[in-house]
């Protein structure tokens, strides 16, 4: 039987993001995949993609000036690998340069990805196989969370506080939820938040463990879970505000839980992100900013 063949995910940002789920998905199956972004790919690691192998470019404009580059590139080699592309919409640069091209239909967004960033996580979900019902667990449990916006988003940006601190940390699939999360706090609201993989908290920033830090902790990957809580009550017990994120809301002593629901694991950070986002939200109006305004970036990155 001929060995499956290699697959790299790539994207920029948001994009780049929502690749953890499905690679941690279908690794943890034995496939041979692997993450890189695209800036990174482009410029260094392009050769040791194999003519026989699959690129999955995620990308929500079809714009960016590396994802643009990167599949000229691709697509000038004597012997290029498959191109396939996500984009919101077909018509765009990377979509007509890919030999495969997934259309998301996320519709128009101005401000930080959210939809967008949702809908790459759905295509992403169905590229691993799920069902369109599983997937539409996803969205009727976002929509559950939605219809109390207004008490997450109040719990969240009470339990932050004035701490200068922010750290986001996840795991596997959870991953997503935690790079997105401080990617929108970045971007909407200005503020210097961090993700890490929850394990490498452990490794010299457990440091910063006291009353001036926050820490969300998403853990909804149900093989690591145990050990994401037992690192929220140990920074609960140092004086950390902490929130967890998880299936059944359930945390040590100390923490804040938000229950996501049961979900599959892949298409769990599309709901798990959003006390992140509604934090974004309200730090955004605090500090007088409307978060679908860019000051200084743009929503399409046209430049490296």
């Amino acid at each position: 039987m001929a060995a499956a063949p290699s697959i790299v995910f790539t994207g920029m940002g948001s994009s780049y993001d929502a690749c953890y789920a499905a690679v941690t998905e279908l690794a943890g199956r034995g496939a041979p995949v692997s993450m890189v972004d695209s800036a990174e790919l482009l410029h260094f690691r392009l050769p040791a993609v194999p003519a026989d192998g699959i690129v999955i470019a995620v990308s929500q404009s079809g714009e960016s000036a590396e994802l643009v580059r990167l599949a000229e590139r691709i697509t000038a080699l004597p012997s290029p690998p498959l191109l396939v592309s996500i984009t919101n919409g077909s018509r765009n640069t990377l979509a007509d340069a890919a030999t495969v091209a997934l259309d998301t239909r996320a519709g128009d967004e101005y401000g930080p990805s959210t939809m967008t960033f949702a809908g790459s996580l759905a295509m992403l979900a169905a590229v691993c196989g799920l069902s369109a019902g599983e997937i539409e667990q996803g969205a009727a449990a976002l929509d559950g969370l939605l219809e109390h916006t207004e008490v997450f988003a109040s719990m969240v940006e009470q339990w932050l506080g004035d701490r200068p601190t922010l750290a986001l940390l996840g795991r596997g699939t959870a991953r997503a939820a935690a790079e997105m999360g401080a990617l929108t706090l970045k971007e909407a609201a200005r503020f210097p938040a961090e993700s890490l993989q929850t394990a490498q908290f452990r490794h010299g920033p457990l440091e910063l463990a006291g009353p001036s830090l926050a820490a969300m902790v998403f853990a909804t990957e149900p093989r690591t879970a145990s050990l994401d809580l037992a690192l929220a009550g140990e920074l609960a017990a140092q004086g950390a505000a902490v929130v967890v994120v998880s299936e059944d809301g359930r945390g040590p002593q100390g923490v804040v839980g938000i229950a996501t629901g049961s979900l599959p694991a892949v298409i769990s950070p599309a709901v798990a992100i959003l006390p992140a986002q509604l934090l974004a939200w309200r730090l955004a109006n605090r500090r007088g900013l409307h978060p679908g305004e860019f000051q200084i970036a743009a929503k399409v990155t046209t430049r490296e």
